[in-house]
């Protein structure tokens, strides 16, 4: 294992920012990267990587890593420093007011001019071509300030990467995943692995986040190039929400390391075939889901959030959900599901705003457009 420390910002006079990461194996084989906390405020990704690390660690030293893992155990250096008030505040830039996992370059259609009238029959070759030349358009990448220093930095050691695990977590939350249409049975397995309770899929989510950053390119390309220039989705990105901001454990930490060391096992990229549970993934605890199926239910008024149903109950079409109870007009509103599903995630303020989020709930019938992530 070898470490590299990126700067981030390092003007004289000014506060100073490295991202610290971690290497495995060889180049040569599959490539995986891994990074945790892109929003700083979540924390049990940062312990998961802590646990990843240290068998990382053991496993390199006895020969057992058959790829390329890059960890980043601390994806934010930037947003790790800013505090409101005394509070962690690790979402957005305060300088800008960006959100860290928004407005990743989109290179596809730099490549479709690039690769036009290069590519050919053999699917093989124009996945090394395409990788080229992605790489080449991120460090083409000119970025204003230093968050999108640190976005180019991330990006340029991933876009390359055959599978892409990008560890974050909810406010309150059932364990749940994103990923593209097009990666579902790539990413079924580590699903049933981690005990996934919602697998969302979509073929643009909207506000172009990391992970399609680095897997919408293939089927953007595949679509604009046609049957006769074969382009595989050869980079299974993959976005899990690991529960919510409290769920900061070493029980859960651990398990959740084993499981997504078991999913490199069964890619082909560790050795560990004879530990428990690499042969075979476990029954899936859910069936993907369309992310335009998902359900956000907002406050109509401010006031006391009273929740009638619980993280993960399965809610039925027009079902009380919540109440939000104005104290001093005494409007009580019940929110009700539009479609029903699980509710699997959920705001942990119980004072809102109008506005404000109060739940998600994952339904099976597509009714949203548009930009399909929470801001």
């Amino acid at each position: 294992m070898h470490t590299t420390t990126h700067p981030i910002a390092d003007e004289p006079g000014l506060a100073a920012f490295r991202l610290a990461s971690f290497h495995y194996g060889a180049a040569g084989g599959r490539k995986v990267y891994i990074q945790a906390a892109l929003h700083a405020d979540e924390v049990p990704p940062m312990l998961v990587a802590h646990c990843l690390k240290r068998e990382l660690d053991r496993l390199e030293a006895e020969g057992r890593v058959r790829g390329e893992i890059i960890l980043v155990p601390a994806a934010n250096p930037v947003g790790l420093s800013q505090l409101v008030h005394g509070t962690p505040f690790g979402r957005f830039d305060l300088g800008s007011g960006v959100n860290f996992n928004r407005g990743f370059p989109h290179v596809a259609d730099e490549l479709k001019a690039t690769l036009a009238h290069r590519l050919g029959t053999d699917a093989v070759a124009n996945v090394a071509l395409i990788r080229a030349e992605a790489r080449a358009a991120v460090e083409r990448w000119q970025p204003d300030g230093h968050t999108g220093t640190l976005k180019k930095t991330l990006l340029s050691m991933a876009i390359d990467a055959d599978i892409v695990l990008d560890l974050h977590c909810d406010n309150e939350a059932l364990l749940h995943m994103y990923t593209g249409s097009a990666l579902l049975e790539q990413a079924r397995p580590l699903a049933a692995l981690l005990g996934a309770r919602a697998l969302l899929v979509s073929d643009a989510s909207g506000g172009e986040p990391f992970d399609e950053a680095c897997s919408r390119l293939w089927w953007d390309l595949a679509a604009h190039f046609g049957p006769q220039a074969p382009i595989p989705p050869a980079c299974a990105a993959i976005t899990v929400e690991l529960r919510g901001e409290m769920d900061v454990r070493y029980d859960y930490a651990e398990r959740d390391a084993r499981a997504l060391l078991q999913y490199l096992a069964r890619e082909g990229v560790l050795d560990i075939a004879h530990a428990p549970g690499a042969a075979a993934a476990p029954e899936a605890a859910c069936a993907a889901t369309p992310l335009e199926a998902v359900e956000p239910l907002t406050a109509p008024h401010s006031g006391v959030l009273v929740f009638l149903k619980a993280l993960g109950d399965t809610v039925a079409a027009g079902e009380a959900v919540a109440d939000i109870v104005n104290p001093v007009s005494g409007a009580v509103t019940t929110l009700r599901a539009r479609g029903g599903g699980l509710l699997f995630a959920s705001t942990a303020h119980r004072h809102l705003l109008r506005g404000m989020q109060v739940c998600k709930i994952a339904g099976a019938t597509p009714f949203r457009t548009g930009s399909l992530l929470s801001q």
